[in-house]
């Protein structure tokens, strides 16, 4: 059991050092590497309280965290690249 408060430890100063790392982070890019790596953290802090309380239903729920973590990323990058979530008509391909 000790394993487990000493690996829910590293995990804390672990998403302590993203936050700081998405707050001090020169350019942009570091930012949004920072937030994903605070939701994978997440990701195996939900899967790590889920075994702990033995509730593996916390397994889906971290699932779909994880699921959110990766679709936001991408879409904050399109944003980020494109300036613009929806489809163009310069960059859809189809003229008329």
């Amino acid at each position: 059991m000790t394993y487990l408060v000493a690996a829910s430890a590293a995990l804390f100063v672990a998403m302590l050092l993203v936050i700081i790392r998405a707050f001090a982070g020169p350019t942009l890019y570091d930012r949004i590497l920072a937030v994903n790596s605070f939701g994978t953290l997440t990701v195996i802090l939900i899967g790590m309280l889920g075994y702990l309380a033995e509730r593996p239903d916390f397994l889906d729920i971290a699932l779909l965290y994880a699921l959110f973590n990766f679709v936001g990323t991408i879409a904050v990058l399109k944003f980020v690249r494109y300036r613009s979530l929806g489809r163009s008509a310069a960059g859809s391909g189809a003229e008329g």
